[in-house]
Formats: structure tokens, sequence, C-alpha cells
């Protein structure tokens, strides 16, 4: 595998960042989360830094203190990636679907027709759902684990199974002789489980990379490995040290194996969160800036992980040697491992917090070289494929990691010097399929 090369995504949510605060920027537009030219900026920037793909999330329902923070989604994501497909050329689109509220024939339909408007360039990461609110939207109950997941291998199979009802060379399309479709070659797939159906054909042709890359994305529980393991391509993760990352991705290839797979189909892509800037200390003072009272908030959350209290009036003081002789690690929470060395480098907790020892991934913060060393530390370890990342602000954010960064990982020969090819999967490294896979037929 010395031909390895580092697979960047970045993850599109609400138009401003994801830093909290960051549509409040003064360099940043509050009225972007229903500007669907500012969700193509981001992604034009993206593919000119070479990523192989942009990640949208999905949360069907309101949450949060939405008086004061933004709705962390964008509106829809098959619609605005239509979109966005149509100003770009190689970027690719992961785009989240439920299994447990959307039917499977919908969801071949919607992703097929993106894949052949891109030529070639969808994802579908394929989710379960079990939050209360999301599931009240749809007027239902939410099921158990065990009902979820059975649905969602029910489901990846018939939508699958959908991709390759139209067969590859089913489409004559010949003037002269007026025949316009082998009907022999569209069939119908007859397919019925214990929670979903369809009986299919799928009256839409194959795009340049045949069909959608299947994604996954979530923990290690046993029940979502196994869906990886059998039908992923991509496994999206949160991870926080590259022990944990490491032992997930050896339990995911583990999972393909087990399903008859060569476990380098799949690729694993942790989080990152940046803030790209001239020297650390600007990267932490643009953070504190954007953030806000936020960061002072996170206090008490910051004592619990190291175990020393910290009173608000200290907050830009840097822990005494007294109070870190006795500060230790939370077991409970990975972070608190990484927020204990930030602390004992002597950063006050002020910038501690800043450097997103509570975040959902690991931040960097800093010139080039810090993001690059990250990756490469945690690339060569083998703990990451690749990674998607969330830029603090994308106004100015994306441009800035892909201008600082992007050079020193080539020319460190860790990232490709352009794209592969026009479609994901050349750009993933990942397989050609066609209809459900192989190994499951």
């Amino acid at each position: 595998m010395a031909d390895r090369k580092i697979i960047l995504g970045m993850v599109l949510t609400d138009g401003y960042g994801n830093l909290p605060g960051a549509w409040r920027a003064p360099h940043v537009d509050p009225g972007n989360y229903a500007k669907v030219e500012a969700n193509i900026r981001y992604a034009q920037a993206a593919e000119r830094g070479g990523f192989a793909f942009l990640f949208t999330p999905d949360f069907p329902a309101v949450r949060g203190d939405v008086e004061h923070s933004t709705i962390s989604n964008i509106m829809d994501p098959l619609m605005e990636t239509a979109a966005i497909s149509q100003a770009t050329s190689n970027i690719g689109f992961v785009l989240t679907g439920s299994t447990t509220f959307q039917e499977p024939f919908n969801t071949a339909r919607q992703f097929k027709t993106l894949d052949i408007m891109s030529h070639g360039r969808a994802g579908w990461n394929a989710v379960t759902t079990s939050d209360p609110a999301v599931a009240a939207n749809y007027g239902k109950p939410v099921a158990d684990r065990a009902e979820r997941y059975q649905r969602a291998h029910e489901s990846i199979q018939i939508v699958q199974s959908l991709w390759g009802s139209w067969q590859k060379d089913a489409w004559i399309n010949d003037q002269e002789s007026g025949r316009f479709i082998d009907p022999s070659k569209l069939q119908p797939i007859n397919l019925r489980g214990e929670h979903v159906a369809s009986r299919g054909p799928l009256a839409l042709p194959p795009s340049e990379q045949g069909q959608p890359v299947i994604f996954t994305s979530g923990g290690p529980s046993p029940h979502l490995l196994a869906l990886a393991g059998r039908y992923a391509s991509g496994f999206i993760t949160e991870v926080w040290t590259i022990e944990e990352a490491r032992a997930q991705r050896d339990a995911l290839r583990n999972a393909a194996h087990e399903a008859g797979r060569d476990p380098d189909e799949i690729k694993f892509i942790v989080g990152l969160m940046t803030t790209v800037a001239p020297t650390v200390r600007d990267g932490l003072d643009r953070r504190i800036a954007i953030a806000g009272d936020v960061i002072e908030a996170r206090l008490p959350h910051l004592s619990a992980m190291i175990g020393v209290q910290i009173q608000p009036q200290h907050i830009d003081k840097p822990l005494s040697s007294e109070q870190l002789a006795g500060a230790h690690a939370s077991p409970m929470d990975p972070r608190s491992a990484i927020a204990l060395r930030v602390a004992r480098e002597g950063w006050s907790p002020r910038d501690v917090l800043a450097h997103g020892v509570i975040d959902y991934h690991p931040v960097t913060v800093g010139p080039g070289k810090v993001h690059a060393d990250h990756m490469q530390e945690w690339f060569e370890a083998e703990a990451a494929d690749g990674f998607w990342l969330a830029p603090d602000v994308y106004e100015d954010g994306v441009d800035a990691f892909v201008d600082e960064v992007v050079p020193i990982l080539r020319e460190r020969g860790l990232y490709p010097d352009g794209y592969v090819g026009s479609t994901l999967r050349e750009n993933l490294g990942v397989p050609d399929q066609y209809g459900l896979g192989a190994w499951l037929s």
C-alpha cells in the first residue's frame, strides 16, 4: 500500500462554518443559510484543492437554541447538491439519507438521478435514525435498534438492486431502427423484506461510475460495523485519538473481511476541525472572537475533564504548578487527555478551550504545517485513510486550507497533485460496482 494517498472531504452544513458564532463573523453574510450561491462558492474552493467529496449530514428536525444558533443543515441536501453539481466538475457529493424513514425506491431514484446529473459523482451516506424529534416529523414511533438495522440491510439491498435493474447495455437508443431500450435488460427486481419492498425496475441508466457510492457514518457499534462491512465503500466517523481511530479502523476492516470483501475497498474517513492562521496565537484569537460567550460557558466542562476546579475569574490565567500536579484526565471522555496535554503546555483555560478540546472532533489551529503534521501522523499510523474537514468559517477558511495546507501535503507526497479521474469512485480509489455487490449475490 505504498501508493496510498490522503483522501480529503469537507462537511457542508449551514453556509456559515463549524465554529459557534460563525454566522456572526463580520465577513460572513448572515443570509447564507438560504443562499445556494454561498455553498457553490465553498464547493468550488474545495474542488480547487482537489477534495474528493463534500459531505452533507442531515437532521430533519429543529433542535437547539435556534434563537441564537444556526440550523446546522443545508436546506435540503439533494436539491442544493443538484445545483452545486452543475457548477463543479470533479468534486463528489456524499449525502445523508435515512433508511428508517425513506422508502428504498425513492432513495434509489433520487440518488441515481444526482449521480447521472453530476456525471458519476454521487454517494449515499445510509444511516438509521433514532431521534424522537425526527421520528415525530415523519409521524412514526422510534423503532428499536434491531428493527432499524434490519430495515437498513433490506433497504440498501433493494436500492442497489434497483440501481442495477437497468442493465449497462439496456439503452439501445437507435433512431434508425426505432429501438429505444432492450426490454429484456430492464427488469423488475421483485424484492420483499420484512420491512420494505420494491417491484422495480428503476428507469434510469448507469452513470459514468455506474451507480452511487455507499457510505455509512457513526461509531463502532457492532450493528453499524456489520452494515458497513457488507455494503459501504466509505465510513465517516468521529474519533479523538490515534489509538481510538486505529482500533475502529481495524474493526471496520475485520467486518469487511468477514463479509467476504477486500478491506482496502472501504475508506475510513475521520473528522478534523480546522482554523488556519499565521500563528497558533492568531488562530486562537480568531476562534475566541468568533465563538464569543460559548467558550466561557464551557469552563465547568473543562474543569470536570481534567479534575481541576477553575474559577471564572481565572479563565485567562494558566494553571498553577499545584493545579497541574493534581490534574488528571477523566477516563469517561477521550478528549480529556488532549485537554490536559494542552493545559500542561502553559495555555490559559480560555486558550485550552479555544484549542477545541470540547469540540466533536480533533481541532488543529495555526499555520499550514500544524494541520499537515496532524494528518500525516494519523495517516502514517494507519489511523485514517482520509479526513472530512470542518472549517471554522467557510467564507475564508476553505481557501486558507487550500492555499496553506494542500501544498504542504503535496510536497510531502501525501496527497494527489490533481484529480485521479472525474468520478467519485476514481477519486476515492474504490472498485466499480453495478447493482448489488457481487459478494452478496
